[in-house]
């Protein structure tokens, strides 16, 4: 799994203003099962995303370089991979045990 930190680089209102666009980005890989949570910070200088384990931190990154927040400049991302060793059960498909 994956812990994704992103942190704003530029003025709120230029984050705003592709605020749309990013969650659009979001729901796609939210639908996909790629993106288990994902959220601002409080208060919202950045956000963090969870991401499903199985693929490459290079594969996750190439599909971060997507995220309009990052296409534009607006945001750094750090990208750091863990491995559950406790969860509830209910996200044992998510988690992989």
């Amino acid at each position: 799994m994956f812990l994704v930190t992103i942190t704003y680089i530029r003025p709120i209102e230029e984050i705003e203003a592709k605020t749309v666009e990013h969650r659009e980005w979001l729901d796609q890989h939210v639908a996909s099962g790629l993106l288990v949570l994902a959220g601002p910070l409080v208060p919202r200088t950045g956000g963090v995303l969870i991401v499903r384990g199985g693929g490459t931190k290079d594969d996750l990154a190439a599909i971060l370089r997507d995220d309009p927040f990052q296409i534009h400049g607006l945001a750094d991302y750090v990208i750091t991979e863990f491995k559950a060793g406790k969860f509830h059960p209910a996200l044992e498909d998510i988690v992989g045990g």
